[in-house]
This record gives structure tokens, C-alpha cells and sequence, in this order.
């Protein structure tokens, strides 16, 4: 099978349903945000070579944005009676909210706002986080031209998401002995 399929050459994409639609369409927008967002983790998971714990909690959201951008490409909602590893849930937003309960129990209590940087792998999960806020308001977009077109347990992910962005940041930047500068 070729990587390329010349069937974009247009400026058109399909979606999971075979619906053609502009690559500026706002449902591709939005999955292209997710898209880039998993991008960034890659590369902030690369940074965290000393840090496993931290690693294979961005492979498995990694995994969820694979899911996310699924369901975001399904307007039609096929994929998701078919594809189990697709589905995006409670159970998903309750792991992430342990992880942010975890990590946030080996922090010293915020006192202000933080400026975003500290070490690399740090420094990346901020802007991770950035870019996960981006993707927060594509959706929320999506969602309020369609209400159908977003499940809200997608919404409520990736506003999680970007919570538990900062909170490895900050451990990141901890166990780097990165200080935190406060705003």
C-alpha cells in the first residue's frame, strides 16, 4: 500500500462515513488539532527518557487521541458500534482524573500562576497543554454548530486533558529540578 492516494489533491479528504468535505472543513480543523496535540506529546514523551511513569501515561492518551480524532471524523457515528478501542468514555475522564489527583499529591500547593518553560520535557508539556486548549475550543466550536457532531464526554477529556498537561509539567519540571517562576 503507497502513502499517498492523490485522492486530496483537491484540497478534499474523506470522512469515516465517505463524505468528502474541503480540508478547511471545521470537523477536519478539529481533528487536525487533535492531530497535532498527539504530535506534541510524541515529542514530549521523547524528553522523558528518565521519567517512565510519566511516558506511559502520554502513550496511553496518545492512544485516546487516536480515538478522539476518530470519533471527531465520524459524523455519521459508525465507527463507534465498530471500533471499540474508538470509544472515549467516563471511565477514560476518571483515569485521567486519578493521574491529576497522583501527581498533584507530590507538588507543593500553587500560589500563583505559573509561566510556562522549566526543562524540556517540561517546557513541551506546557505548550502540549497550549495546544490542547486550542483543540478544547475547536471542538467546543464543532459542538456548538452541531450538538450531534461531539459526544460530551469528548469535550469533557480533553478539558481534563489539559489540566493533567500542566500537572505532569510541573512534576517533569520537579523531578528535572526545574524551578517553578511564578507570575
Amino acid at each position: 500500500m503507497k502513502i499517498y492516494t492523490r485522492t486530496g489533491d483537491a484540497g478534499e479528504t474523506g470522512l469515516f462515513d465517505g463524505t468528502r468535505v474541503l480540508k478547511s472543513d471545521p470537523r477536519v480543523a478539529t481533528y487536525g488539532e487533535v492531530d497535532e496535540l498527539n504530535g506534541w506529546l510524541g515529542l514530549a514523551r521523547s524528553m522523558l527518557v528518565h521519567q517512565a511513569e510519566l511516558a506511559e501515561m502520554l502513550i496511553q492518551i496518545q492512544r485516546d487521541l487516536f480515538a478522539v480524532g476518530a470519533r471527531l471524523a465520524d459524523p455519521s457515528h459508525r465507527i463507534a458500534s465498530r471500533v471499540s478501542k474508538a470509544e472515549i468514555g467516563p471511565s477514560d475522564i476518571v483515569r485521567l482524573e486519578g493521574w491529576i489527583d497522583m501527581l498533584e499529591s507530590m507538588l507543593p500547593p500553587l500560589r500563583r500562576f505559573l509561566l510556562a518553560g522549566g526543562g524540556n520535557a517540561g517546557a513541551t508539556l506546557h505548550l502540549a497543554r497550549t495546544v490542547c486548549r486550542r483543540a478544547e475550543r475547536a471542538i467546543v466550536a464543532l459542538r456548538a454548530a452541531d450538538e450531534s457532531a461531539v459526544d460530551a464526554a469528548i469535550l469533557v477529556y480533553v478539558n481534563r486533558l489539559s489540566d493533567l498537561l500542566f500537572v505532569m509539567a510541573r512534576v517533569a519540571n520537579l523531578r528535572d529540578d526545574m524551578p517553578e517562576i511564578e507570575w
